[in-house]
């Protein structure tokens, strides 16, 4: 008895190309290990710098969200052969006087699912909030000039910072993402 002649799995897997909507380093390794640890298949991850469409500091939960999804619309328009586009938008909103800081993910496919996600959410020190909403700075900037950093949203970020490293930020990300994945993951009970 023979058996069919079995293909290579290698030969007969083609690596998916993801298009991150930035070009933030921090933003690009955080997809790429959410997508390593969710699927199988090898992928390419690759960054594109994109308008969000919002302001460079987003305010509030709609906005930062809005963000997210622009980025990821913009790429597929912009490079519409890919499989699957990301977009990562970090915000603040304000609760009482204080500055919550967060980031919404939205994940699109070819299929035109999109998956949606946000980050756990944690507060500003006031100083922080201070240079955001008195002095117009961007969290990040913000960030660099209090604790003497150089673009830091390119590397650790508040949440790193703050956190001592305990909680970098393309580990906040990147469990973001993977909860962006979730419909792509289990397509048959999400249409």
């Amino acid at each position: 008895m023979s058996f069919p002649k079995r293909k290579n799995i290698q030969e007969s897997k083609r690596e998916k190309l993801i298009i991150v909507g930035s070009k933030n380093p921090v933003k690009i390794f955080a997809v790429d290990q959410a997508f390593e640890s969710t699927f199988e298949e090898g992928f390419i991850i690759q960054g594109l710098s994109v308008d969000s469409g919002i302001k460079d500091q987003p305010f509030g939960d709609q906005d930062t969200y809005q963000g997210a999804f622009n980025r990821a619309f913009n790429s597929k328009n912009a490079f519409p052969e890919a499989d699957f586009w990301v977009g990562i938008e970090g915000g603040v909103e304000k609760r009482d006087e204080e500055l919550m800081a967060f980031a919404w993910v939205v994940t699109m496919d070819q299929s035109g699912k999109i998956g949606k996600s946000k980050t756990a959410t944690f507060f500003l020190p006031k100083v922080i909030s201070d240079l955001i909403l008195n002095n117009g700075m961007e969290l990040g900037e913000a960030d660099d000039a209090f604790f003497n950093k150089e673009n830091s949203k390119q590397g650790s970020g508040a949440v790193g910072i703050l956190t001592d490293g305990l909680v970098e930020r393309k580990d906040y990300y990147k469990q973001a993402v993977i909860l962006s994945l979730i419909p792509f993951k289990n397509p048959t009970i999400y249409s």
